[in-house]
């Protein structure tokens, strides 16, 4: 009897351990939906605190966590440099990393590995955001947005230092040619043309992808600049590519066009006037 009574009251401890995981996880998703539902109606601090209560209830449930992530990020300010925002991305890059730290679905890792890189751009951290971006392609190489991500942070490397280069050379950034002093040019080709080759091979890959980018395409014409910069002492290479990179504006031009046509043939779309 003794024994019974002893397997009787291990059961029953068993049972309330198990109706308190339970109730952990309902309360887990009520915290969960409060949050969403805080988050939608662009109130974030409150949507914070509810999916931190979630992630205490049941830290398995993971998007509870990318939310709590979404939300850090959504009060998060690019280009302010306080203490308070610089924390806010802080966190979110946190919560994000414990996301892909905990063996998520693959949603869940496209989300995260995009969200940090998207937040490592923003603090122009951009070795790191090229990184994430890269992770991003390995996870859905069908996905244009990171290539062309990872173009703009290959442009962004080379045009900085170039124009700083030309500015104390007394030129302006409107100059359509080399960096006159040889071996500033030299200097330049150097250091940026694995990135423009980078930068031109991404972005062509996004365009690949995604035929009517116009984004994609205006920073090809921005690229080709970059390139014809440093052709250095090869004229004709210099205007070979000055040339592509008129072509890719005037391509550009025609998908923002077509793209426009399109939107206002759509329900709700901009109707013209043809009387005007």
């Amino acid at each position: 009897m003794k024994l019974s009574a002893r397997v009787l009251a291990c059961a029953a401890i068993v049972l309330l351990m198990f109706a308190g995981v339970g109730c952990n996880k309902l309360r887990a998703r009520d915290s969960l939906n409060k949050g969403v539902q805080a988050y939608k109606n662009a109130k974030y601090e409150e949507a914070i605190e509810k999916f931190k209560d979630a992630v205490t209830y049941d830290p398995t449930l993971l998007n509870a966590r990318l939310y709590l992530a979404t939300a850090y990020l959504a009060q998060y300010v690019p280009g302010v440099e306080t203490e308070e925002n610089t924390r806010l991305g802080a966190q979110a890059i946190e919560e994000y990393q414990k996301v892909l730290d905990a063996n998520p679905s693959r949603e869940q890792k496209i989300n995260s590995v995009k969200g940090i890189a998207y937040l490592y751009l923003q603090m122009k951290k951009f070795d790191d955001a090229r990184n994430y971006y890269l992770k991003a392609t390995e996870i859905d190489p069908n996905d244009p947005e990171p290539y062309y991500s990872v173009g703009v942070i290959d442009w962004t490397k080379t045009y900085q230092p170039r124009q700083e280069e030309r500015a104390k050379l007394g030129m302006k950034p409107a100059d359509s040619l080399p960096a006159k002093d040889k071996k500033i040019c030299a200097m330049l080709r150097d250091k940026n043309s694995d990135a423009v080759a980078d930068g031109l091979k991404m972005l062509n890959k996004a365009m690949e992808l995604r035929p009517d980018y116009d984004d994609a395409a205006a920073y090809i014409n921005l690229m080709y600049r970059e390139r014809a910069d440093i052709q250095c002492d090869d004229a004709e290479a210099y205007k070979a590519d000055m040339k592509t990179a008129d072509d890719w504006v005037d391509k550009t031009m025609v998908i923002k066009k077509t793209k426009a046509e399109k939107a206002a043939q759509q329900p709700g779309g901009i109707v013209m006037d043809q009387n005007k």
